[in-house]
């Protein structure tokens, strides 16, 4: 055990001045930790059998004293809405909005009862303030709702007085209370315990009534108090880390009298401080693991046992535990770890919202929105034993948003467990039912663990504290009048889980020691590492919460964020006092949503910097690439050729995978070879594609009727009546299950209804004007064997073509586009470079198509082109090539041969194995 901390010190005071006594002394401690630390120390210092002395926590001997049991701050806020009911009879608040400002007010009872000041006093201060600020509006033109407001001031020394006795009479209480008590019963404690000696050991910020116990139970010389007292601090009158001491040598009437005993001189020796900046929280994760991996290599023999990670900032513990090395022999977790950041409890909201969602929009129906669905069962609690997959699968090819809660039962491979049934099984008309249900699936998680991994092992921590405070719900629902309609216990749910925290287990005395700011008091470690060492963080800032205004505390004695700093200072200094080597670990970033300023402490050590301290100031930055990004390059091998060959002869390159070559030829590589395809997402607003292939579907089956007759007036009049059914009919073919009735895609439901009508309108007002039109084919799929000099071997081209007609003699080949083209789109005016920008892609396209149905054409005059739904009014825009100033919208045999020697240097690059597949960004 190393044998310059405090504790040992305090050990071997302990048995050089009661040894004889020891069964008759009691040590308090600011915290229960420290315990097993003093014991360890006296074990390691004592020879002989030894009656070891009482070693307790200020809490449990202020309990001891005032004969009041602690409650938690959940059953508190139960208790005191009880006494608030009954003294608002006539407009009560519901519970959840009642407990956000009933914790505040019971934080500042607490404070005032702490520092055993008068609380008529300060609530009546308060109601006062409340009243000046209402002076600007006469009292005869006050709202009822000012009223009410100034109502709930007055009432303030009422709700106090009332609570306070309805806890007293059950000898149950919060800290405050029980400290007033312990003040008021500490005489005749004394009185009635006059054989046993006290010992306060390692407290530095103590409250009104924590000086008042002290100083009394000194001036009947049955206490002693061991101050960590270092002369850096106590003799600076302007070191926050000896404020309070300072205060106690000046205020307390024994220490008029009898000097100050036991001050160290260690803060001054010979320290490694090293300050480390690093980019956001993850750095800092990083950094701890490659610092604790670095010291194991180092100290290979001490296993960790005299060094500890302090984290600023709690929301640090996850990252640091997935940053540690795998090398560490024992971890000890010893913190207040907030519901806020729990997994369980991010899983617990997540299901609380999909049930709560669901009644909301048809209790009779009992109906899932897909994204609630699919955040919880893609939970990493939940995922691994439900048959998520399945679910997964279904939802995305069906295009599902909403899903009726009994078929999800129906969509199982296998018949569903245990774990899914209690997801997603209806939940009960009463709030204690839901709880029920709720610790009922927490069990059935847990007992899906294996317990194999450290992973496992922190998520049945998680998964046990949430089980706590549910338990503890399902209790005060049944015992408190509380509404118990499930609303009320997700509300209820949401305000108490922030207060509740998770507990760890591990060996205190074995291996890498993890802990809060709090949680290292008394505590002495030879290496630390303290992260988040950033302004707002370590110190904490200014925050207040409390009712209880800066200028009324100041006057009072109230603690202000002055103490609170103070307190911290304490904190970081006593971290340091004893300690070799010492690692500051801050964000470095001052921009973004985590920026970060360094500590006020890290400039106090440099500025007033210790002759024998060595400071070291550095910069993390993790292994950064020199090329943020390499562009993707795969060579044609051997088998990409054979796969190519196999394209192009047993099958064909389309028209739009020639495009995406253009576009990046490692997207063609991905989709053509690899056959990787886009993943399948839900739909949940209509995409512009999925609006086309409906749009495409719809004029599909309204013209196939008229393929190969020519078209009349009469024949798309009788359209019209058509439209609505057709569009919903293949709205359900493509969209599939996917809502339609409402929202976002209620309006692109009208779009395609709207886009059709306008295209039929468009070709009525051709007919109208005498233009002769028949259909030679509707979505049509052709192939062609391409055969030129540049080229290996023939290769196939083929696609789907939307409409081919013959309008006044003339072939038109179509391509339909959703999206709004303009004519320039496709227009052209040289051949060079057609294959090499993607701006031609719509030319390459049509021209292909023109390519493909050349022979079918049979020398009639042919063009090409396109209709953009979003620019009708332009109605069909064909190719045009404009040499000079002459200009072609018919695809003649030359210029079909310059398209094709063009498209001939694109597949001649496609099948030259020198040429890679290389990624454009």
């Amino acid at each position: 055990m190393q044998k310059n901390t405090f504790l040992f010190d305090i050990a071997a005071k302990l048995l050089e001045e009661h040894s004889q006594q020891m069964e008759n002394l009691t040590v308090i401690l600011p915290n229960k930790r420290a315990r097993i630390f003093l014991i360890n120390a006296l074990k390691a210092q004592t020879k002989v059998p030894l009656v070891a002395p009482e070693i307790i926590s200020i809490e449990t001997f202020v309990q001891e004293v005032s004969g009041i049991t602690a409650l938690d701050s959940i059953e508190l806020l139960f208790e005191f809405y009880a006494v608030y009911g009954r003294l608002t009879p006539e407009q009560p608040e519901p519970f959840e909005s009642f407990a956000p400002w009933a914790k505040t007010l019971l934080q500042d009872f607490n404070e005032i009862d702490r520092y055993l000041l008068n609380p008529n006093t300060i609530l009546t201060y308060l109601e006062n303030i409340k009243e000046i600020e209402h002076w600007s509006v006469s009292v005869d033109k006050h709202t009822a709702l000012i009223e009410r407001h100034l109502a709930f001031w007055r009432k303030l020394p009422s709700y106090y007085h009332e609570f306070y006795q309805h806890l007293r009479d059950k000898k149950r209480g919060y800290q405050g209370l029980m400290y007033r008590e312990a003040v008021a019963n500490l005489p005749h404690f004394i009185q009635h315990s006059s054989a046993r000696k006290y010992c306060f050991v390692g407290f530095n910020a103590l409250t009104k009534a924590e000086e008042t116990i002290v100083q009394q139970l000194m001036a009947a010389d049955r206490a002693t108090v061991y101050w960590d007292a270092d002369r850096a601090f106590l003799e600076d009158p302007l070191h926050d880390a000896g404020l309070f001491l300072r205060r106690y040598l000046k205020e307390w009437p024994h220490y008029k009298t009898q000097p100050l005993q036991h001050v160290y001189s260690q803060f001054q020796e010979a320290k490694k401080i090293t300050v480390i900046g690093t980019s956001k929280s993850i750095g800092q994760a990083k950094l701890v693991g490659s610092i604790l991996e670095k010291h194991l290599e180092d100290h290979p023999d001490t296993a960790l046992q005299d060094c500890a990670v302090v984290l600023g900032e709690e929301s640090l513990l996850v990252p640091i535990l997935y940053n540690l090395p795998a090398s560490i022999p024992a971890l000890n977790i010893t913190m207040g770890y907030s519901s806020k950041n729990n997994p369980a409890q991010l899983l617990a909201h997540k299901w609380f919202k999909m049930h709560l969602n669901a009644q909301q929009r048809n209790p009779q129906q009992y109906v899932f929105y897909f994204r609630d669905v699919l955040d919880v069962i893609t939970h990493p609690l939940v995922e691994p034993y439900i048959q998520a997959d399945v679910l997964l699968k279904y939802v995305r090819q069906n295009n599902v948003t909403f899903i009726p809660q009994n078929r999800l039962f129906t969509l199982l491979e296998k018949p569903p467990t245990a774990l899914f049934q209690l997801l997603f099984q209806k939940w009960e008309a009463h709030a204690s039912g839901v709880l029920q249900n709720l610790a009922t699936l927490l069990l059935e998680i847990k007992a899906q663990l294996n317990y194999t991994s450290n992973d496992e092992k922190i998520a049945n921590a998680f998964l046990y504290s949430l089980y706590k405070i549910v338990n503890k719900l399902i209790s005060y629902f049944e015992q408190h009048p509380v509404d118990n309609q499930p609303e009320t216990a997700f509300a209820l749910y949401k305000q108490i889980v922030d207060l509740a925290e998770v507990s760890f287990e591990g060996e205190p005395l074995e291996g890498l020691q993890i802990m809060g700011v709090l949680e290292s008091r008394v505590l002495d470690f030879e290496t630390v590492i303290i992260t988040s060492v950033n302004e707002g963080k370590f110190p904490s800032g200014k925050s207040n919460n409390s009712f209880i205004p800066y200028d009324v505390k100041r006057e009072y004695g109230l603690p202000t964020y002055k103490e609170k700093d103070a307190i911290y200072t304490y904190h970081f200094y006593h971290l340091l006092q004893r300690a070799k080597n010492v690692y500051l670990l801050y964000n470095s970033d001052s921009e973004g949503l985590d920026a970060g300023e360094r500590s006020r402490f890290i400039t106090q050590l440099e500025v007033e910097k210790q002759p024998q301290h060595q400071l070291i100031f550095e910069q993390y930055h993790p292994e950064v690439p020199q090329i943020a990004y390499e562009p993707m390059v795969v060579p044609k091998d051997e088998a990409v050729m054979h796969q190519l060959k196999a394209i192009a002869t047993e099958k064909y390159f389309s028209p739009s995978s020639l495009t995406n070559y253009v576009r990046n030829p490692i997207r063609f590589y991905f989709q053509r070879l690899l056959r990787i395809s886009e993943a399948e997402e839900v739909e949940e607003n209509i995409a512009v594609n999925t609006l086309g292939t409906i749009i495409h579907a719809v004029l599909e089956d309204l013209y196939t009727p008229f393929i190969g007759r020519i078209l009349t007036v009469h024949d798309i009049e009788a359209c019209f009546s058509k439209i609505e059914a057709k569009v919903v009919e293949k709205f359900k073919d493509v969209y599939k299950e996917g809502e339609i009735q409402k929202g976002r895609n209620l309006l692109a439901f009208e779009v395609a209804k709207r886009n059709v009508f306008n295209f039929l309108k468009l070709e009525l007002e051709s007919l109208k004007k005498g233009e002769v039109v028949q259909i030679l084919a509707l979505e049509q799929g052709f192939e062609r064997e391409f055969v030129h000099p540049k080229l290996p071997f023939p290769i196939k081209i083929g696609g789907n073509v939307d409409r081919i007609e013959l309008r006044d003699g003339r072939v038109r080949i179509i391509d339909y586009k959703t999206g709004k083209v303009e004519g320039k789109s496709v227009t052209l005016s040289s051949w060079k470079g057609l294959t090499e920008d993607i701006k031609n892609d719509k030319i390459i396209q049509v021209l292909a198509y023109a390519f493909l149905y050349e022979k079918e054409a049979k020398g009639l005059p042919m063009e090409v082109g396109i209709i953009s739904f979003k620019n009708l009014k332009s109605g069909f825009l064909p190719f045009k090539f404009k040499a000079d100033k002459e200009v072609q919208t018919e695809v003649t045999p030359e210029i079909l041969a310059a398209y094709l020697e063009e498209l001939a240097t694109l597949l001649a690059e496609i099948f030259n194995p020198e040429i890679p597949f290389r990624e454009k960004i």
